[in-house]
């Protein structure tokens, strides 16, 4: 019975050896396969700091833009009485055609058909039409800001592999 208990021992302690080689490879694979995650984890939160900065940036540059062309504009707009002047408004006869070519224009539509009244003078003074042009040029610009800045956006976002 001593040899029976002897190789029931040493098969025991095969089967202990090889449950623990067992157990131990398995909790390795674990943790390789947490600290692989982690990695990428890490990676992917520095990707998206990375492009939660470049986005801040272009927010900073686009208000930056954009307070620069109001400034502009409202720095045009006062100047237009030096530009054109009360002398220069009394001369100049600014027509109702023109007017409703302008105002279409601004509408994005094309206006009604011409007539006699459209040669007539209209009661907009010249300064009105430069102040009404500032405007209307300095809204274009804002918006030209907003589509680079929002270019700008889309181009760090699509380079570093993330959706817009």
């Amino acid at each position: 019975m001593t040899l029976l208990r002897q190789i029931l021992f040493g098969v025991a302690l095969v089967a202990a050896l090889c449950l623990y080689g067992w157990i131990t490879h398995h909790r390795i694979a674990t943790a390789e396969a947490r600290a692989t995650g982690a990695e990428a984890g890490e990676r992917s939160a520095q990707s998206q700091l990375a492009q939660k900065q470049a986005g801040d940036h272009i927010v900073v540059q686009y208000v930056d833009r954009v307070q620069v062309v109001h400034d502009v504009g409202v720095t045009l707009t006062k100047e237009i009485p030096v530009y054109v002047t009360a002398h220069a408004d009394a001369r100049c006869v600014v027509p109702v055609g023109f007017a409703r070519v302008h105002d279409a224009a601004a509408a994005g539509v094309l206006p009604g058909a011409p007539g006699a009244a459209d040669a007539q003078p209209s009661s907009l003074a010249l300064s009105a039409v430069a102040g009404t042009v500032v405007d209307n040029y300095t809204t274009c610009h804002v918006a030209a800001a907003q589509l680079t800045a929002l270019q700008d956006w889309v181009r760090i976002n699509t380079a570093s592999g993330a959706r817009p």
